[in-house]
């Protein structure tokens, strides 16, 4: 049975030590009254919900799956689900940073998200069902009439409903300019919604008394395409005059996925007949609107490989510090024992390492990139929302992709500890690369990112969104490149934001010629400026730990030690990426489509 513990100390030290959140917050007037005593005060609760109630729900969940009726159309999670879902409720979870104007206790995006770091440790399958609402919750608050708002934010903030996103549909997956679902305009103002949509997460539960559908489809005479997709609320019972759920509006479930991973997680096939729907936002920008969850969704799937990243290390480190097995090549270390433990092995501590590099670098990016949210949503002034926002535009694909590439990096990293046990269902490891490895796929392929962040975030806007990136990093550089003791984190970091500099300007002059080139360093591209956001945030972390590693405390040398390991093990994969990103579309697309 795998075990989880919270790691505080890590979450404290990047929210108040690297990023100086409270400094931050108290120039938001939504949050300047949100010290450090009351972040951690809800971090140590939180950790007690998740390591207490959700936790040991995740192997049997995952084990016994959801159960679908085909009789009834409806779907049943797994035993224990439903009641930590109340005590979820119970404990106000789902307000934690929702509008106070409808039920939320209005407390910062930074905090939720190191709340779902840890809920996604704990059971990623279990938090889908309350954290996808959030996404839900955004898009309606942003494009919502006041109407709408009134009938269904109090309802999702309060948690008493629970919110879905319908996209894909069978014929259809990221290309949603393909999508067929309809919507015909009724006399009393809704929509008749008819379509089949697959892949909707909680698209059907027992957890709450009604769920509430985010619907794209398409209005009668749209223009063909991504242009000519509205969006509309789709509740799965129409409320009634008291808000309460009345009537069973026209959609189902048909079955839900057979999947490698998230078990516990019903993934949904739903028909709609004629569903009642109402319009969010305007005709034909339903995309635009529905951007909003996606977006919010995207940082939320990074989020869930840094949860399973940090839990998949911490079972197998303590497997290491335990398992007996074989001599260091150096002489026995114990030599009163019958073998040594795994971790006087150093591709052992590879591995590990490796984990826990990825595992530390995504939170630090994670927590760096709600915060700017805060600051998007809540700053007094202008320019500054906007300069946070072309951040947050610009790292969101590195936070899906990136953290989630590295994250099963880890999650497989720390299985392969485990050796033969490893593959076996009773230890947790394996469950946690098999839910891992959909963070790559939903919410946009991590392809699909990568052609985001090059095509749209850096050369959309003619590097932009990068410069201003940028200028933090050289900031930093030009600040302790003076710095004897820093040097063996500043020069390697000068030195990738220039190559970065240098690949961009290559690959758009490239593309200007052929649009392939583009499609075929992205991924390439993406990964190379994932570690360079990685190498500046661990050469802060370095600064922060030299500054402190006198004092005797081992968090700090433990800290200094890992942003050597990054450093020089994992931030040369670079000259790999940048040697096959330059290398040009001709390879890639020479193969005669026939012979594949």
């Amino acid at each position: 049975m795998p075990s989880y513990r919270a790691p505080l100390r890590d979450m404290q030290f990047v929210l108040h030590e690297l990023l100086d959140a409270e400094s931050v917050l108290k120039h938001l007037p939504a949050h300047a009254d949100t010290g450090r005593d009351t972040l951690d005060a809800v971090l140590e609760e939180g950790a007690k919900f998740c390591e207490n109630v959700i936790a040991p729900l995740n192997l049997p969940g995952d084990a016994e799956g959801c159960h679908y009726d085909r009789d009834t159309r409806s779907v049943t999670t797994p035993k224990g689900f439903v009641d930590a879902y109340a005590q979820y409720r119970d404990g106000g979870w789902p307000t934690l940073s929702a509008d106070p104007d409808h039920g939320g206790q209005g407390l910062p995006y930074v905090l939720n998200t190191a709340f779902f770091e840890m809920g996604n440790s704990a059971n990623q399958a279990w938090l889908m069902y309350p954290g996808l609402t959030h996404g839900a919750y955004e898009c309606l608050h942003a494009h919502g009439s006041e109407e709408l708002k009134a009938a269904y934010l109090p309802k999702l903030v309060s948690g008493e409903w629970l919110g879905t996103m319908c996209l894909t549909e069978p014929h259809c997956g990221t290309d949603l300019g393909l999508l067929r679902t309809k919507a015909t305009p009724r006399d009393d103002g809704s929509y008749a919604i008819t379509g089949s949509k697959i892949f909707i997460s909680a698209g059907e539960h027992d957890m709450t008394p009604n769920i509430v559908h985010l619907v794209l489809a398409r209005l009668p005479g749209a223009p063909e395409g991504s242009k000519g997709i509205s969006l509309f609320l789709v509740p799965k019972f129409v409320p009634a005059a008291d808000g309460s759920p009345g009537e069973r509006n026209g959609l189902f479930c048909a079955g839900i996925e057979h999947k490698m991973g998230i078990h516990a997680n019903a993934t949904c096939q739903l028909v709609l007949e004629d569903a009642r729907g109402w319009l969010i936002g305007e005709p034909h920008r339903g995309l635009a609107a529905m951007f909003v969850m996606m977006n919010a969704a995207r940082v939320a799937v990074g989020v869930q490989s840094l949860g399973l990243g940090e839990v998949a290390y911490q079972n197998a480190a303590a497997y290491a510090k335990d398992r007996r097995q074989g001599r260091a090549l150096t002489g026995p270390a114990e030599p009163d024992k019958p073998a040594d433990t795994l971790l006087v092995h150093p591709d052992v501590r590879r591995m590990l390492l490796t984990a826990r590099a990825y595992t530390e670098g995504a939170r630090a990016l994670l927590y760096y990139t709600a915060l700017q949210i805060d600051i998007e949503h809540h700053h007094p002034d202008e320019d500054a929302r906007r300069d946070a926002a072309d951040v947050v535009a610009l790292l969101t694909p590195i936070c899906k992709a990136f953290v989630t590439d590295n994250g099963f990096t880890a999650a497989t990293a720390a299985q392969q500890v485990f050796g033969g046990h490893g593959y076996i269902h009773e230890w947790g490891v394996e469950q946690f690369v098999r839910d891992a490895r959909i963070n790559m796929i939903y919410e946009g392929t991590n392809g699909v990112q990568a052609l985001d962040l090059l095509g749209r975030k850096v050369l959309g806007d003619m590097g932009a969104k990068l410069r201003k990136f940028g200028e933090q990093v050289k900031a930093f550089i030009e600040e302790e490149g003076v710095n004897e003791a820093m040097q063996e984190f500043v020069n390697p970091l000068a030195d990738l934001a220039g190559k970065v500099e240098k690949m961009t300007m290559e690959v758009a002059m490239k593309a200007m010629g052929n649009r392939d080139e583009a499609g075929a360093a992205a991924t390439d591209y993406l990964r190379v400026v994932g570690h360079l956001v990685y190498a500046w945030l661990f050469a802060r972390m370095a600064k922060l730990a030299l500054d402190k590693a006198d004092g005797g405390d081992p968090f700090y040398a433990a800290k200094l030690a890992t942003a050597r390991f990054y450093f020089v093990r994992l931030l040369p994969e670079t000259a790999a990426l940048i040697r096959a990103g330059r290398s040009g579309a001709g390879n890639l697309m020479a193969l005669d489509a026939g012979l594949f």
